[in-house]
C-alpha cells in the first residue's frame, strides 16, 4: 500500500517503484481471481483472497509496531507472498519448476531470521524495554526464530494433507530405500532395497494398479526435510550478516536494507505528552 515515510529515514529504493510494484501485483492477483471465480475454481479464489489480505501485513506491522520498513525487504515480502500463491499454487510452478519451492524455502528461511533479528533489534532499542543482548545471542535468536517459524509451517502442511488430504508436502519418487519393517528377524536391522522401478497398489477389492512413476513413492518425509534444510541455509545467512551489522554497530548497507527502524514520535506527539 502506497505510504508516507517519516522525515530523517532514508529510502533503499525508490518510493514510485515500491508502489508500483504494489499496484501492479494487487492488480495481477485481482485479475487472476476474476478468472478463477469464472471458471468457479472458489478454491483458488480463496487463495487470492488470501494473497491480497498478505499483501496488507507489511502496513499493519508498521502501524501497529510504529516502525519504517525498508523497502527492499518490503517488496520481497510482496513478492514472496505473489510467487507462493498465485505462482506456486495457482499456476502450478511448484509442479512446472521442481526447484520452485526451494527456492522460496531458502527466500523464506532468510526473510523469518530478517524479522526475528529486527524484532530483537527494535527491543535492544526500544526504551520500554532493558533487553540489550550481544550481537551474537542477537544472532542466534534470529536464526531460532526462523528455524521454529520453518518448522511451524511443516506441521501445518502435515495437518492440512492429513485431515483434508492436501499434498502440501510434495511426494518424492525414489529409486532405494533402507527399512527395518523387512527385517526378517524383527529386530532393528535395517535391510536396504535397491533398484526400485515401480510401485503397485493393492486395493481392498483385491485389483491391483501399477502407479508407473519409475521408483517408490516416498510421502512428504524427503520434502520437509529438504525444505527445512533450505530454511536453515537461509537463516544462517542472515543471522551471520546481522551478527557483523551489530557488531559493527549498524555499518554496512546491506543488512540496513531488511532491518526495520523505529519511527521517532512526531512532534504534536511529543507536545501532548508534556
Amino acid at each position: 500500500m502506497p505510504k508516507k515515510r517519516p522525515k530523517g529515514f532514508r529510502h533503499v529504493a525508490n518510493p514510485k517503484v515500491m508502489n508500483a510494484v504494489y499496484l501492479l501485483l494487487r492488480a495481477s492477483v485481482i485479475l487472476v481471481m476474476v478468472a478463477q471465480f469464472f471458471n468457479r475454481n472458489y478454491e483458488n479464489v480463496f487463495l487470492c483472497i488470501l494473497t491480497l489480505i498478505l499483501f496488507l501485513l507489511p502496513s499493519l506491522i508498521e502501524r501497529k509496531l510504529q516502525v519504517d520498513l525498508p523497502d527492499t525487504l518490503e517488496i520481497i515480502i510482496l513478492l514472496f507472498a505473489y510467487s507462493a500463491e498465485i505462482l506456486g499454487e495457482i499456476q502450478a510452478f511448484y509442479i512446472i519448476f521442481p526447484y520452485w519451492d526451494t527456492i522460496l524455502h531458502t527466500l523464506n528461511g532468510f526473510l523469518c531470521a530478517a524479522i526475528g533479528f529486527s524484532l530483537v533489534d527494535l527491543l535492544n532499542r526500544h526504551e520500554r524495554f532493558s533487553l540489550h543482548l550481544s550481537p551474537f545471542f542477537m544472532a542466534v535468536t534470529a536464526f531460532c526464530f526462523s528455524m521454529t517459524i520453518g518448522v511451524v509451517w511443516e506441521f501445518f502442511e502435515f495437518f492440512m494433507d492429513q485431515v483434508f488430504l492436501f499434498d502440501m508436502q510434495k511426494d518424492t519418487v525414489l529409486n532405494a530405500i533402507s527399512t527395518v519393517m523387512l527385517d526378517p528377524n524383527h529386530g532393528t536391522l535395517a535391510i536396504p532395497v535397491q533398484d526400485i522401478t515401480d510401485v503397485i497398489l493393492i486395493h481392498g477389492d483385491g485389483t491391483q494398479t501399477a502407479l508407473g512413476l519409475g521408483g517408490y513413492l516416498d510421502i512428504g518425509l524427503h520434502d520437509t526435510m529438504a525444505d527445512l534444510f533450505v530454511n536453515f541455509i537461509g537463516a544462517v545467512i542472515f543471522s551471520t550478516v546481522g551478527f557483523f551489522y551489530v557488531r559493527s554497530k549498524g555499518k554496512g548497507s546491506f543488512a540496513r536494507r531488511f532491518i526495520p527502524k523505529v519511527v521517532p514520535p512526531s512532534r504534536s506527539d511529543s507536545e501532548k505528552g508534556e
